[in-house]
């Protein structure tokens, strides 16, 4: 299906700027980004619970924007389930089939088979109120599925389970869309969601799709400053190009040299030609930082090392997270996994001088500035 631009407001509100996307058969899709980016609107558009200003929508070349939600072989999960608490699981989940005045047998059988799916055969005869947040919210999938959509749409549909259980079902889902294989897009504002599941992402702000990609691609090579800071944490700064080496490789690779001002010199490679006085945003991932109280016995050129002090030292038991203040008082993050038994307390404390230091090949050249 393709979305080829859309642009939806309301009153004087742009909701939607030109959205083109194109997403696969059978593919997880994730429309990922902050409350109030227009994510949800233009899942609602693709379901037809809202018409666009601008644009189409399309389902193998047809535009389908003239056909009713029943008829657009798209069906929708909310996040508040929308079960009829009158009816029982089982009738909630044949309530589709019995719109269509399906023949009771096979009522009978399709509902089995996708309680089944959603592993609730048990719970059949019990009333939405009998039934946990987890559990509700599969029945809706159930019901979602069961007249056989080509593309399921799911609007947040975890985000009133607590983090455990939305953790819990975030794998039910994933299988349940390996078993069945049709195209689910999958609206939130978890990064942590979209990455678990998805098979690419688009990335959305203020009404325009910023990135769209793999969630390698969209963590390790973000396109935007705004991508960088909402997909997971990052250290981000404005640097000025001082020099670009070419690297002898056989793709085109440049060692480049930045300043930036807080901080200094740092090495960086990149695929980018830059020429000198060209302003970058640059990022470098907090678990790609090495820290420790000794200086690293090293002498390789890539590497970029800083002295500081430890400003905070947070403690989560798989890993530790520590603030380094380092020149100018600019704090770096650092994350340090705890892999093994040995690493089962931090041995860096508060105001310990430490040394911070990561691999040119591991920060990146987020935008090139004008």
């Amino acid at each position: 299906m393709a979305v080829e631009g859309v642009g939806k407001s309301f009153g004087d509100f742009r909701v939607l700027h030109c959205v083109d996307l194109t997403i696969h058969k059978g593919e997880f899709f994730s429309l990922l980004g902050p409350s109030g980016c227009g994510k949800t609107t233009l899942l609602r558009i693709i379901a037809g619970f809202e018409s666009p200003d601008a644009g189409k929508v399309t389902f193998d070349g047809r535009d389908i924007l003239d056909l009713p939600p029943n008829k657009r072989q798209a069906n929708t999960v909310f996040q508040n389930y929308a079960l009829f608490p009158h009816l029982s699981v089982f009738e909630n989940v044949a309530f589709p089939l019995r719109l269509r005045r399906v023949p009771k047998p096979a009522v009978d059988a399709k509902v089995s088979e996708y309680l089944k799916l959603v592993q609730l055969e048990n719970h059949g005869h019990k009333k939405p109120n009998q039934l946990s947040g987890g559990q509700k919210q599969r029945v809706a999938i159930a019901r979602a599925l069961i007249n056989e959509p080509r593309v399921l749409l799911l609007d947040e549909p975890l985000s009133a389970l607590d983090a455990k259980l939305r953790q819990h079902m975030l794998i039910e889902l994933d299988q349940i869309h390996d078993k069945i294989g049709i195209t689910f897009i999958y609206v939130t504002h978890d990064q942590q969601e979209a990455l678990s599941v998805s098979d690419r992402i688009a990335v959305m702000n203020q009404g325009d799709v910023l990135q769209i990609g793999t969630p390698h691609d969209i963590y390790e090579s973000p396109a935007t400053d705004f991508v960088a800071r909402f997909i997971g944490e990052t250290n981000l700064f404005d640097a000025y190009v001082v020099s670009s080496i070419p690297l002898d490789k056989p793709e085109p690779e440049f060692m480049a040299e930045l300043d930036i001002q807080e901080l200094g010199k740092i090495k960086v490679t990149t695929v980018d030609n830059l020429k000198p006085g060209q302003l970058v945003s640059f990022t470098i991932r907090p678990e790609k930082i090495l820290i420790s109280k000794e200086k690293p016995a090293t002498k390789r050129e890539d590497i970029n090392l800083f002295q500081g002090l430890v400003d905070e030292p947070i403690y989560s038991g798989f890993q530790t997270k520590f603030y380094v203040k380092v020149r100018d008082g600019v704090l770096i993050r650092v994350i340090k996994q705890h892999a093994k038994y040995s690493d089962e307390g931090p041995d860096i404390l508060w105001k310990d001088s430490v040394f911070v230091s990561w691999s040119a090949n591991d920060g990146y050249i987020v935008e090139v500035k004008p």
